[in-house]
């Protein structure tokens, strides 16, 4: 049996407002445009989760409802959650080992420097930074979300809107 975490970035976001809290800030027009294609990129090589996870921030939870929408999944099933906002390696960790082992494929949807570090210490993959809309697949040999925990992951897709590999 194995567990599969898909790690999503936030697309990119708008800073063009000084007054607004960094958890209230949007996205921005590519941000829009690139989350539905990251989303169409996964349907396409088969990755639809069975639950999505996500950050309450704004740009992250309506990151996660463009990728629901591609995927027909209702957005209405994305659970948020705070402690991914602004959470390190140690918070990310604790998250995924109390996933409900009902699932195998869990999409979360947040934020870096976490994520990037995150999918750094689950498999050792030497990712520098995943960039924003960048998705993260990680494949664990385990029946249960408490087993994950540091190198027991293995990376099996990075991909990102300005990827290389991009069709």
């Amino acid at each position: 049996m194995t567990k599969q975490l898909l790690l999503i970035r936030h697309g990119k976001s708008e800073w063009g407002n000084a007054h607004l809290a960094d958890f209230d800030r949007p996205l921005n027009p590519r941000g829009h445009r690139n989350a539905p294609e990251m989303a169409a990129r996964l349907a396409y090589k088969h990755f639809i989760p069975q639950l999505i996870v996500s950050s309450p921030a704004l740009r992250a939870i309506t990151t996660a409802r463009h990728f629901s929408q591609v995927w027909k999944l209702p957005a209405e099933q994305i659970q948020e959650e705070l402690s991914v906002y602004e959470a390190d390696t140690k918070t990310l960790l604790k998250i995924i080992n109390n996933f409900d082992n009902k699932y195998d494929k869990i999409a979360l949807f947040g934020h870096n420097p976490g994520f990037t570090d995150f999918a750094n210490y689950l498999t050792d993959a030497g990712i520098y930074n995943i960039p924003t809309c960048g998705t993260v697949l990680i494949e664990f040999m385990v029946d249960d979300w408490q087993e994950a925990s540091h190198s027991t992951g293995t990376l099996v897709d990075f991909d990102y809107p300005k990827s290389p590999d991009a069709d």
